[in-house]
């Protein structure tokens, strides 16, 4: 199989290669054929292109030999010696192509190559050469660049084709660009020749699949848009593109009423598409000029006759009066027409070549112009009709066809839509006389071959014929065709849609000269298979019909064939006159010159394409189009494939080879009619001694094929494998049309069928189409692999790389005739056949194969049954070619691995088919009550109608059935199977089914235990062989449906854990509910979802058959017709644990529950701040009443409890403020205040006594007044309302007032729940997520085993997680060493780990730090912030160091107790820390220098709010006399506040700068102190402030240093006024609260020492600060 070793390119091989096997001949028919000539080469044959007299080869290693009629040499070389193309070493040419008389190479990298000739700029602008030479001798590279783009970028090309005066080529991103001479460039220019390679505009966007070039016209196949593009693209209102108007007489009156289904003569849509830039082009006329340099070259190649005809004149053109004589030069003055020359009745009339001056030439920019009124549009119709053409032939304009620019360029001016000028410019016979144009200097001349302007004038000719009533052979209306105008889709581009670039193999291309396709099958976007919704389209000259679009024009833009459209065309190519389209159907279409019979048919017209006329069993796959014939590659009977040949017959004379002189070259139009020509295809015989063909070639008058020699059987076999497929495809095709379709599409299939066998006969179709549209790709991609058979890597076979697509398509379509079939849908689908077809019952023997009879029913089950032996013959094709392969190769195995794949699945749909018939034959049988059980996709396993297996313990006159069916085991009781009759039956799904053999024992039963969700029974088995075959049967039953391959598997495993869905019938909780999701032995269990009929939901965890874990419900409240919802954990079939219920009243809890009720720490939100009622509690739950300490704020009358609760009342000690700053403390009973309490409203009026009921008092106390003053005795009343006073009045003198103000505060707080008493439930939880069930009591490694559980399930629920918090969380999950003694090495590491775990609410540290700060900022916020309330806010932060730190201390046993040291490993020196006190080697670690930096940053808010409003009468004393004082300037408050001046500093630095302080300086002094001490109010904890406080002193320290000399130790005396200095010009705000915070809460280690002296310093400053005189 391998490629056979490299030898030097000149060497003749004595034993040639097996592959790649070239063999070529010149066309003459089968009756006279030449014998092929064998080419003997030492490198197998890649490729070869054939051009009119030369040729090129293509060979492994990149190699290029040219032959034949080298004119750019002026050599003549045979084809048994090719010509090795030395400059093109080392190019690793892919690819090569042959235009009429020139060549191009394609090298790997996508780069192009061209030599040859280049009159018309065929081979471009070369970099070896300049525009203006005629010939490129050596291959020169051609670069194809695309402007369009910023900045341009170079175009990788793929394929290219090749015309007589023009070149194309296809890039990788399926784009075809274009250069050379004439309108089958499809370019929108006027100036040819076109030297560089410009993009074909027109199919911009579309998704070029192959490009193919006749002599003068070109042919592309493309890929469809989806429908939803054309409308969005194309707007109903503009006319379709290039659709002609011709009508018969007949339709002449409904010519102006049709929809957009005419032809423009130009190809060109009548609408506005075009860029305004390129308008003035399109307003030239349709002239064709030449130069006449064209008449001074190397001479003409043909002889004229004496009367001007050219000798190669076609029947029937315009000739023979043509005033030329042999040397090419005009014999009458001709006069050159101006660019804007109209051609009038009264001679010519020379207009300015202003746009304004013609009638139509203001159409394309103005969009309101006449013509797009419908009239205009009509009239514009009118006169395309042939209204104006009432003129003979013009004179002196010749219908030959130059095959070379030697004596015509042959160019079309411009593709200009001006219909108008073009019809009036035949108004009138004129002498065309020449002229000297003034503006250019052009000199223009017509030559023999007018191009684009015969054809249009023969076209119109032809037309008015056919208007007069006259008959026109070469001229037919492409209506009339069997295609509706309505489906034509519109030739204007899309929405751009690249397609993915061709994957090449290096020496792997196969050419697309002359219509080849490239080897790189076009890839479908989707799935990699080639697409078969394809178009044609073309463009260039037209006058033999070669476009296909109904007439002779010329089209100047490419525009699809719609008669093409949905004939799954995979490949064209076009001949020098015709063209040709391949369908995946092996059908060929041809069109246009006819003259040798080169069409295959005797169809007429020619100007549309017609069906090849083929042999019975003959399948077209390779196509190919010389100047006169055609050859085709087909399949014939056997493997080998047959070549076909239509065209010319002549007869070898002598004469054959002198017909022309070396560098003559052809020049007919098309060749003369001939005297003998096929009528069809007929068969070469010598191609049966060529070998195993892989590809044809036609170019000129020769023909050449590439073959291969059947090495190991490997040939055959891709050969046979192709053949197969493409048959399959074939008759799959025909079902379609002659049976399928012909039913599906029958009124009575409904009636006949019934309704539910309708909607399975339609399912059956759809996967007979989805069937036939693989098979269709399939054989197309073979038939591109066997093009490239050498270079393809058999691995890369459709039937290996998309197994899975192949064996899904295939199930599919065997389940949808097995479900047809099991419904009885054969039998009335039998009888609608011979009602819709009638006597014609051949098309069904047509369609059967051989071993089939036509005898009823039973064919048609065969007959769509029959698609599923292909699967057989995929294995042994796949077998013969992992036969050709070392066993350990990569090859080998993957063809063994789908030869066992196909083999598999064959053998399992046969299986499928014998239940199907089975499963009909049983309901056939078992008609009656059972019929509700019948079901398309049911088919029956076993059933025990022969008592074969019984329940357990049944009675002796009870009759039980079972029927094991592919999803379900039914049970019948008072079953009488043979009489179908039964009474009741119990359907048991298998997904819900599990079976398990009981062990026999004494007593001898053979017992099968099955047990379902709602019940367990046990079947009998009459015989141990009966008992093995149900279990058998159950297992693999269940195997199947659970997704198992069907075998079955050990009995008592199987499938104990599974997913499925089932409908609870029984009495319970789940009565009538429907659950999907996981089970366990019968019972549901893991993850799933409960719906009930009541609407109400469950999904979540379950566990032995009850919600278990974390889940969600939804429960419907009839009462207010909304839901309840809930989110959180469960247990045993209730909520438990932690969980968000939201209630239908609009309240909603979320918190700790147990047994279903609200238990532990939770918070109630009641209502929303638009309600009546709204309020928030959060506190502590028992069996879902407030019980315990919690925080009720009720915002409706702006009150806020802070107390204890019994049974939803408030009762016992507690806390009232309002919004009004009343703050009450005293004791609660019964829902009210009742007992001792203590009342002080917003102004300091305080009363102690007691009350009666929520703000009454009733009995003794003593009203104190804001001033002083006391009144003690009996009060009754209602504080806001008035109170009544029975008592002693007390004035207190002023040494008295000082002591009274200083108890009343000692007396606040006495009727509070002490601190370490709230929040116990939040602590409670804490420890229940650690796993204790108390605090402290519980096993530490199950505790950290929980926290490791919890982070780990909830980062696997949490998709949407950044990437900072995965990592976060997959540190946590390490548990860290908790168990060593805590030293000041690992001491960090404790502190890092409780940092991240509290800043992780998925951590239980982290949620009990987020709960705290909630529950605190619940109680400290809002009406909360009353300053009275400040004590019990900071000694409730030390409460949550306490607890805290004893779950700390749980998890770290290590920690020394609160206080305690730590000792430093001796190995390491001493590290300060900013949370410990450095005391020698020791380091002192309590509570707060832990926790306090995880907590007081989120609880700071709350709390220091309340240390303002206590401050607030001296921060105002204290801020204004910062503001006064700070009105001086720095010496002057130096002096003010005593500061000595040898510590006033001398020199202030600004940006660097030194600069002198003066008198006057103001904020100079100690500026970097100052700042470092504004920085206090930016930190949260007291350690932080403290360290500010202790920076401020060495920043002042470093400032003072400079002006003293000698060490320096600070006193009192001099610290205190400069630091009273640093306080003023700091302006800190609430400086007060600052100071009482890091007093009340700074770590008590610390107090005494360095930072205490610091902080002491400060408190004295704002002391001083606040009682300094403002007088």
């Amino acid at each position: 199989m391998e490629n056979i070793e490299e030898s030097p390119a000149d060497e003749r091989a004595q034993t040639p290669p097996e592959r790649g096997l070239l063999h070529i001949w010149q066309s003459a028919g089968p009756s006279a054929q030449l014998p092929p000539e064998r080419v003997l080469l030492s490198r197998p044959v890649l490729q070869t292109a054939l051009g009119e007299h030369h040729g090129l080869l293509l060979t492994q290693g990149g190699l290029v030999y040219s032959f034949g009629e080298l004119l750019w040499r002026d050599v003549s070389v045979p084809v048994s010696t090719p010509l090795l193309e030395g400059s093109l070493l080392g190019k690793t040419v892919v690819h090569v192509a042959a235009g009429g008389f020139h060549c191009g190479a394609l090298s790997e990298q996508g780069n192009i190559f061209m030599w040859g000739e280049n009159t018309a700029g065929q081979c471009g602008l070369t970099e070896k050469g300049r525009a203006a030479n005629i010939t490129v001798s050596e291959p020169s590279p051609v670069s194809v660049v695309d402007n369009d783009v910023v900045p341009p970028a170079a175009v990788r090309v793929v394929d290219l084709a090749f015309g007589r005066e023009h070149s194309l080529a296809l890039s990788a991103q399926n784009e075809l660009w274009a250069w050379g001479s004439g309108c089958q460039l499809g370019l929108v220019t006027s100036a040819f020749p076109v030297w560089r390679p410009q993009k074909v505009e027109h199919l911009a966007g579309r998704h070029v699949i192959q490009v193919s070039c006749g002599a003068y016209h070109s042919l592309a196949l493309v890929r469809s848009l989806p429908p939803k593009n054309y409308n969005t693209q194309n707007p109903p209102e503009k006319r379709e593109r290039g659709q002609s108007p011709h009508y018969s007489v007949t339709e002449k009156e409904e010519s102006f009423t049709v929809d957009g289904g005419h032809y423009c003569p130009l190809g060109v849509e009548l609408t506005e598409v075009m860029t305004e830039e390129l308008s003035q082009h399109w307003l030239m006329p349709i002239f064709c000029l030449f130069s006449q340099s064209s008449q001074k070259r190397r001479g003409p190649r043909r002889r004229l006759q004496p009367g001007g005809r050219s000798a190669g004149s076609s029947p029937g053109s315009a000739a023979g009066s043509c005033p030329y004589s042999e040397d090419g030069k005009t014999n009458t003055k001709q006069k050159n027409l101006p660019v804007g020359t109209r051609l009038e009745p009264d001679g010519l009339t020379e207009t300015d070549g202003s746009p304004k001056s013609h009638p139509l030439s203001g159409w394309r920019s103005n969009k309101n112009s006449a013509l797009s009124d419908e009239r205009e549009l009509q009239n514009l119709l009118q006169k395309l009709s042939g209204h104006s053409l009432e003129t003979p032939d013009i004179s002196g304009l010749g219908d030959t066809d130059s095959l070379s620019s030697y004596t015509s360029d042959d160019s079309c001016v411009s593709s200009t839509p001006s219909t108008d000028r073009l019809t009036s410019s035949y108004k009138e016979e004129s002498l065309i006389t020449s002229q000297t144009n003034k503006n250019s200097g052009l000199s223009v001349s017509y030559s023999s071959s007018p191009v684009c302007l015969e054809d249009v004038r023969l076209s119109l000719e032809a037309e008015k014929r056919a208007l007069q009533g006259q008959k026109s052979s070469s001229l037919t209306n492409i209506n009339q065709r069997g295609k509706a105008s309505t489906n034509r889709r519109r030739s204007l581009p899309g929405t751009p849609t690249r397609g993915s670039p061709r994957q090449r193999r290096s020496c792997a291309s196969r050419p697309s000269s002359a219509g080849r396709m490239h080897s790189a099958a076009p890839k479908e976007a989707g799935d990699g298979l080639p697409s078969l919704d394809t178009e044609v389209w073309s463009w260039g000259r037209g006058s033999e019909g070669q476009l296909g679009h109904g007439d002779q024009l010329a089209r100047l833009q490419p525009l699809c064939i719609k008669s093409l459209k949905g004939e799954e065309v995979i490949q064209v190519a076009a001949g020098s006159h015709h063209s040709l389209a391949l369908t995946a159907h092996c059908q060929v279409y041809s069109w246009g010159s006819n003259m040798c019979g080169q069409l295959g048919h005797v169809n007429s017209p020619v100007t549309v394409p017609q069906q090849a006329k083929l042999s019975d069993g003959l399948r077209v796959w390779d196509v190919s189009a010389g100047q006169s014939h055609s050859l085709l590659l087909a399949d014939g009977d056997c493997v080998q494939p047959v070549l076909l040949y239509c065209g010319q017959q002549q007869e070898p004379t002598s004469a054959q080879s002198e017909r022309s002189h070396r560098g003559q070259r052809s020049h007919h139009r098309s060749p003369n009619r001939a005297e003998s020509y096929t009528v069809r295809p007929t068969l070469l015989p010598f191609c049966m001694e060529m070998g195993y063909v892989s590809s044809v070639c036609s170019g000129g008058q020769s023909c050449a094929v590439l073959a291969d020699h059947n090495i190991m059987g490997f040939i055959s076999a891709i050969h046979e494998l192709a053949s197969r497929e493409r048959q399959f495809y074939c008759w799959l095709s025909s079902m379609r049309k002659l049976l399928l379709t012909p039913l599906r599409n029958r009124e009575s299939a409904s009636s006949l069928l019934g309704e539910p066998c309708t909607h399975l006969f339609f399912s059956l179709c759809e996967s007979f189409a989805r069937l036939s549209a693989l098979i269709g790709r399939h054989s197309t991609s073979l038939t591109y692999f066997l093009h490239d058979v050498q270079g393809c890597d058999v691995t890369s076979l459709p039937l290996l790389t998309h197994t899975e697509h192949f064996l899904d398509i295939y199930k599919e379509y065997c389940s949808s005739v097995g479900n047809f079939q099991v419904m009885g849908g054969f039998q009335p689908l039998y009888k609608l056949s011979l009602e819709c077809l009638g006597s014609q019952q051949t098309v069904l023997a047509q369609l059967c194969v051989s071993d089939q009879a036509v005898s009823g029913d039973v064919d048609l089950v065969s007959l769509l049954y029959w698609p599923l032996q292909q699967l057989h013959q995929y294995s042994r094709v796949l077998l013969k070619l992992a036969a050709c392969y070392d066993v350990l190769t990569t090859e080998y195995q993957s063809l063994h691995q789908g030869c066992s794949q196909y083999e598999s699945l064959s053998s399992s749909l046969l299986r499928r088919k014998k239940e199907a018939e089975n499963t009909f034959h049983f309901w056939k049988t078992h008609s009656g009550k059972t019929e509700d059980l019948r079901l398309a996709q049911r088919r029956v396993v076993c059933e025990s109608s022969n008592r074969s297996l019984t329940l357990q313990n049944a009675g002796r006159f009870s009759n039980h059935w079972f029927i094991l069916f592919n999803d379900a085991l039914v049970h019948t009781q008072g079953a009488i199977p043979s009489q179908s009759i039964f009474s009741t039956h119990h359907v048991y799904p298998l997904t819900c089914l599990w079976v398990k053999p009981v062990t026999e024992d004494s007593s001898g039963l053979y017992a099968i235990k099955i047990t379902c969700p709602e019940e367990s029974f046990t079947v009998v088995a009459s015989t141990p062989q009966e008992k093995n075959k149900w279990l058998r049967s159950l297992n693999q039953a269940l195997d199947q449906v659970l997704g198992g391959g069907g075998q079955g598997s050990s009995p008592g495993v199987m499938g104990m854990s599974r997913t499925a869905s089932y409908t609870f019938t029984g009495e319970g909780r789940f009565k009538d509910a429907q659950y999907t999701g996981g089970w366990l032995a019968g019972r549901v269990h893991g993850r799933g979802t409960m719906k009930w009929p009541d609407g109400r939901t469950y999904v979540g965890n379950f566990k032995n058959g009850v919600e278990d874990g974390y889940g969600e419900s939804v429960i419907p409240n009839k009462v207010l017709a909304k839901p309840d919802s809930y989110q959180g954990h469960w247990k045993d079939g209730k909520i438990h644990g932690f969980g968000k219920y939201k209630y239908a009243s609009g309240e909603v809890y979320e918190g700790c529950f147990s047994d279903g009720q609200r238990h532990g720490y939770g918070m109630l939100s009641s209502g929303k701040l638009a309600k009546k009622s709204s309020s928030v509690f959060i506190g502590h739950w028992v069996h879902d009443k407030k019980t315990g300490y919690g925080v009720y704020d009720d915002i409706t009358r702006g009150e806020k409890y802070m107390g204890l609760w019994l049974d939803e009342q408030r009762h016992g000690t507690a806390v009232v403020v309002t919004q009004y700053g009343v703050y009450y403390e005293g004791t609660f009973k019964d829902n009210k205040m009742s007992g001792p309490g203590l009342l002080v409203s917003d102004d300091d009026t305080a009363f102690h006594g007691e009350f009666s009921d929520d703000w009454t008092v009733n009995g003794k106390g003593v009203l104190t007044l804001a001033n002083g003053d006391c009144l003690e005795g009996l009060f009754n009343g209602e504080w806001s309302a008035g109170l009544k006073v029975v008592g002693t009045y007390t004035k207190p003198v002023a040494e008295e007032l000082e002591h009274k103000d200083r108890n009343s505060l000692l007396r606040l707080g006495q009727y509070v729940v002490p601190a370490g008493q709230r929040w116990l439930c939040v602590f409670d939880e804490c420890w229940s997520r650690l796993g204790c069930d108390t605090a402290g009591k519980g096993e530490r490694t199950i505790a950290w085993e929980n926290i490791a559980v919890s982070i780990t399930s909830a980062r696997r629920h949490s998709p949407d997680l950044t990437r900072s918090q995965t990592k976060v969380l997959e540190s946590l999950e390490l548990i860290p060493q908790h168990g060593v003694p805590v030293t000041t090495a690992n001491y960090d590491n404790i502190r890092r780990y409780l940092t991240k775990a509290c800043e992780t609410p998925l951590h239980p540290l982290g949620w009990l730090v987020e709960t705290l700060v909630t529950v605190y900022r619940m109680t400290y916020v809002g009406v909360g912030s009353n300053r009275r309330l400040l004590r019990q806010a900071v000694l409730e932060v030390q409460g949550y160091l306490i607890h805290f730190f004893s779950i700390v201390r749980f998890l770290f046993p290590g920690l020394p107790d609160d206080g305690g040291i730590i000792p430093e490993p001796p190995a390491s020196k001493g590290r300060h820390d900013s949370n410990t006190a450095e005391q020698g080697s020791v380091l002192v670690v309590c509570c707060s220098s832990l926790l306090l930096p995880l907590l007081l940053p989120r609880l700071y808010p709350p709390l220091f709010t309340l240390y303002c409003l206590q401050e607030e009468q001296e921060e105002a004393q204290y801020w204004d006399r910062i503001l006064r004082l700070n009105k001086q300037p720095d010496q002057s408050l130096l002096s003010f506040l005593g500061v000595q001046e040898k510590f006033w500093p001398v020199w202030m630095s600004i940006l660097g700068e030194k600069k002198q302080i003066v008198s006057s300086s103001k904020d100079a002094c100690f500026v970097s102190a100052v700042e470092t001490l504004q920085q206090i109010s930016t930190t949260f904890t007291p350690s932080d402030k403290l360290l500010v406080i202790q920076k401020t002193f060495e920043e002042l320290t470093q400032e003072i240093k400079p002006m003293l000399h000698g060490d320096f130790l600070w006193c009192m005396d001099d610290l205190l006024p400069l630091f009273l200095y640093l306080v003023l010009r700091a302006r800190i705000r609430n400086l007060g609260a600052e100071v009482n915070m890091i007093e009340d809460l700074m770590d008590p280690n610390v107090q005494h020492g360095e930072l205490g002296l610091m902080f002491t310093t400060l408190k004295a400053c704002y002391i001083q600060i606040q009682q300094e005189s403002t007088t």
